[in-house]
């Protein structure tokens, strides 16, 4: 009997090892654990690709510069996020397409298994696989981007986290996320959120900077187009969603440089009391109690309606926004102030998202926006046309 006991004890043992072994392997996201991170190279396949590549960009983009700022600690890395709509971000060729979408259709489309493993990683449905590509919009890459890859193996699809080098052909969705790796095949979703440490597996490339990769944070709304910097000429095009740039339109308006860093530096903390600028002080505003708190600015970016009677490119005098709702009792104005560059032709309602901005504010007193986000005609190109559902 004590043996037969000693033995039930070694099995509960080896037991409760593996299962503590199972609950700390490479999907723990604790500070402390550690998660493989597949570095990428434009045309690298990576482990068990879906497809052959249907990579048909030729041209090496010029990447955007490098985001500024300090780095995250040690190997914790912090990703910054950047809209998927943001001008800039993708590039491509104009009225060439980066991928071969039809292509990849008919990889997929002559292999079952392959066609239902990608559907269940793409979140569709598989009958559907067909359709979810051709809305698809093919561009580049032009920042070093992190995502959750998939490869096909044993008739299932894997999983695991990647950076994607900038100059990458994908094809992004509607809300401007990178939805498959054209040089594989594979589908992608958004990174995990682990916030531990990173073992890098494959060889950096050249300019490659763990704490200046970026993750793509999705657009609530659907883009009907997208801005993008002609990666032949470093111009700027405007490519409509799900098109394969047969339809691309060059933007000469737009003076952006090309080359700035697509992702906005956050703005800087409001000013103290102690450090406002003479313009900003109370006297400016009699109703205002001294212990309302700054208004933070909020730059909401809307759509161009299509050109009708007016000459394409010409840009319009921004119409103002309509009157705000009423002080709070405390007679302190709204927390956030909204500047809405709207050049459309005829009025508009204001975003829904956002809060209108009060009309009567003195001049003086509207904080000052950042530098780096993008004004003037280039920027009405984005914006609620409908709300959409994820794919």
């Amino acid at each position: 009997m004590p043996s037969t006991l000693r033995r039930i004890a070694a099995a509960a043992a080896v037991l409760s090892v593996g299962a503590f072994a199972a609950g700390c392997g490479g999907g723990a996201t604790g500070a402390d654990s550690n998660q493989d991170l597949n570095l990428q190279p434009i045309a690298a396949a990576g482990p068990d690709p879906f497809t052959a590549s249907t990579a048909e960009s030729k041209a090496t983009p010029t990447p955007a510069a490098s985001p500024t700022g300090p780095g995250p600690s040690g190997d914790l890395r912090a990703p910054r996020t950047v809209n998927g709509s943001t001008p800039g971000l993708y590039g491509g060729t104009q009225s060439v397409a980066s991928c071969d979408v039809e292509k990849q259709i008919r990889f997929l489309g002559g292999d079952r298994a392959k066609n239902r493993a990608f559907a269940d990683a793409a979140g569709i449905d598989p009958a559907s696989v067909a359709g979810f590509l051709r809305g698809l919009t093919p561009v580049v890459l032009r920042v070093d981007t992190r995502v959750t890859n998939h490869g096909f193996r044993d008739g299932s699809a894997t999983s695991f986290q990647s950076v994607l080098q900038a100059g990458t052909a994908v094809l992004v969705d509607g809300h401007g996320l990178p939805r498959v790796r054209c040089a594989c095949g594979n589908p992608l979703k958004p990174p995990n959120n682990h916030q531990g440490n990173w073992n890098d597996k494959g060889k950096p490339w050249p300019g490659y900077r763990a704490d200046r990769v970026i993750v793509v944070r999705p657009t609530t709304v659907v883009v009907n187009n997208f801005i993008i910097v002609n990666i032949t000429n470093n111009t700027w095009i405007e490519r409509k969603s799900g098109d394969d740039g047969r339809h691309d339109r060059e933007r000469p308006d737009i003076t952006i440089d090309p080359v700035k860093p697509p992702v906005p530096e956050p703005p800087s903390p409001p000013a103290s009391p102690s450090t406002s600028a003479p313009s900003s002080s109370p006297s400016t505003s009699p109703s205002q109690s001294p212990d309302c708190p700054t208004p933070t600015p909020t730059v909401t970016v809307t759509e161009t309606p299509a050109p009708s009677d007016s000459t394409p490119g010409t840009p319009s005098s921004p119409s103002a926004p309509p009157n705000s709702p009423a002080a709070s009792p405390s007679g302190c104005p709204p927390a956030t102030k909204t500047v809405t560059p709207t050049p459309s032709a005829s009025p508009s309602a204001p975003s829904p998202l956002v809060p209108p901005a009060p009309e009567t504010s003195p001049p003086n007193d509207m904080p000052s926006l950042p530098t780096d986000i993008p004004s003037g005609p280039d920027s009405d190109v984005f914006g609620p046309s409908q709300e959409s559902e994820n794919v």
